[in-house]
């Protein structure tokens, strides 16, 4: 089943905006609660937080459900969520601003700062200004390389540099490809020009001007903090907690927890030009910055059989819907996934928080409420995606029980087990470790940048292995050995697609 990712998941639904007209907008005061309960149950969903922000003023503050399944400790608008890549606008503002005080230029290039950073394509490198880090063009495959960056050990500089030599699929600037180590690279520009590294900057410059005061920066802050929920994912059907992902060496792209209050500070100060009362916090011509287009996204059918699309910013996407322009982002890490959205014209901001990364109730939900706020009709995309998401299911779960079925048979792999066995490297992630398993003709991997994650590898016959991560959110995948005149050479691994969407060439070396 394809989860949700870190980084990224946008659901680029359209309504037809003529259609009737509706008066929906007691759904919020006589029907949210009753929608929220109902939908908690039927995506599986712990816990849940949103902040509605309307012309200056809170319109709704309220959590739902429960911070960790079996204990009764209920969500309210201070409990911490990770919001994944909805750090990334924090990032991509807080160069904004640097820019508005003539810190820097966002058409600066980024060697200027970071004379280390090189691209594959040494000239692409050199020519690689901020503003491509913030947008995504600088011609990688969405999520390439997040595998070998993902909840690893590899630190800050040691990213920056593998990106380096990860190969483009696309020349420069020609496609969009969401990069998470693109946006860590543009976060490490901070500390060059203030002399304080991301974290520090956004907690003096952001949270703390916006009374964000249960906001953290970091991803290993959130187990010490006292109001959290905890992370949750689907294993085999049944729902459970999981530990908190490590992304504090791509903090810039998605590390940050915060609560549905806090959320709103933010959303009231974009949406009031950066301003807290009669205070800039933020100055007008930095948000304006982050919300101007930069790079086509895609178009896609729109739910009436009509043709859309989806513009990205800095840090933010930017689309059309009812008449109104949005700026936008979902966030989703291990555990949790989310969503922010912006309607300027209409002083609009809604934040949705959940703490499992296997629900869409985090964007189904922001289409119901725009849909209210803007008299549509009544599309029911709760409805609608719970109904695509169960024939999802269903189909992903057959498949996987046809494979666990298989290694049932005890099926021998076409060589002897100990032919699989040794040490595999890829230029890009480095190497790893295929030793035997505790059961028969089993295998188990151990990865160099993942030292706590291993993977059971079970034979279905010939030179294929059912693998299964320990770490849940990588998922399950087949890995197929390759074989020339009988002897091992290589073996191709792949994650789930929350992680990667492309699979890894290894080569064995012993």
């Amino acid at each position: 089943m394809k989860k949700i990712h870190l980084l990224l998941l946008f659901t680029f639904a359209f309504v037809n905006v003529n259609a009737q007209k509706v008066d929906r907008s007691k759904f919020i005061t006589d029907s949210l609660d009753a929608y929220m309960n109902r939908a908690l149950t039927n995506w599986r969903v712990p816990g849940a937080a949103i902040c509605i922000v309307k012309d200056g003023k809170i319109v709704l503050q309220k959590g739902y459900g429960i911070k960790e399944l079996g204990v009764m400790n209920k969500v309210d608008q201070n409990t911490l969520f990770m919001i994944g890549s909805n750090t990334k606008a924090f990032t991509a503002t807080a160069l904004a601003m640097l820019q508005a005080e003539k810190k820097l230029s966002l058409d600066d290039q980024v060697t200027k700062y970071i004379p280390e950073f090189k691209l594959e394509n040494q000239a692409a490198g050199q020519m690689t200004i901020i503003k491509d880090l913030l947008c995504h063009r600088l011609g990688f495959r969405t999520f390439q390389g997040d595998f070998t960056f993902y909840n690893s050990n590899l630190a800050r500089y040691e990213i920056i540099k593998k990106m380096g030599e990860m190969k483009a699929t696309y020349p420069f600037r020609t496609k969009w490809g969401y990069t998470n180590a693109a946006f860590l690279t543009a976060g490490e520009i901070i500390p060059r020009v203030t002399g304080k590294q991301w974290e520090v900057y956004l907690k003096e410059s952001i949270f703390a001007p916006l009374g964000m005061s249960n906001t953290i920066a970091l991803t290993t802050e959130m187990p010490k903090a006292l109001n959290r929920t905890v992370a949750h994912t689907l294993v085999d059907g049944r729902l459970q907690a999981i530990p908190y992902v490590n992304l504090d060496n791509m903090a810039p792209a998605g590390a940050i927890s915060s609560s549905a209050a806090d959320m709103g500070k933010w959303m009231m100060a974009l949406l009031n030009d950066g301003k807290v009362g009669s205070k800039q916090v933020i100055p007008a011509a930095a948000i304006a910055a982050t919300r101007q287009p930069q790079n086509f996204v895609n178009s896609t059918e729109q739910l009436n059989g009509e043709t859309g699309f989806s513009l990205y910013g800095l840090g933010w996407f930017i689309q059309e819907y009812g008449g109104h322009r949005l700026i936008m982002h979902t966030g989703g890490v291990s555990g949790y996934v989310s969503s922010v959205t912006l309607v300027p014209d209409q002083k609009l901001g809604i934040v949705i928080l959940t703490n499992t990364d296997q629900n869409e109730l985090y964007d189904t939900l922001r289409w119901d409420l725009l849909d209210a706020y803007f008299k549509n009709k009544n599309y029911h995309y709760n409805d609608t995606y719970l109904n695509y998401n169960k024939r999802n299911t269903a189909q992903f779960e057959a498949s996987d029980k046809r494979m666990r079925d298989t290694t049932l048979m005890n099926k021998k792999p076409e060589l002897s087990v100990n032919n699989y066995t040794g040490k595999y490297i890829n230029n890009l992630y480095g190497s790893v470790e295929i030793t035997r398993g505790d059961n028969g003709n089993d295998l188990e991997a151990r990865f160099e940048h993942h030292p706590k994650m291993f993977a059971r590898m079970q034979p279905l016959g010939g030179n294929r292995f059912y693998v299964t991560f320990s770490d849940p959110v990588f998922g399950k995948a087949i890995f197929p050995f390759r074989v020339k005149d009988g002897k091992v050479t290589g073996m191709r691994v792949k994650v789930a697609d929350f992680v990667e969407q492309d699979a890894y060439e290894f080569r064995k070396v012993n």
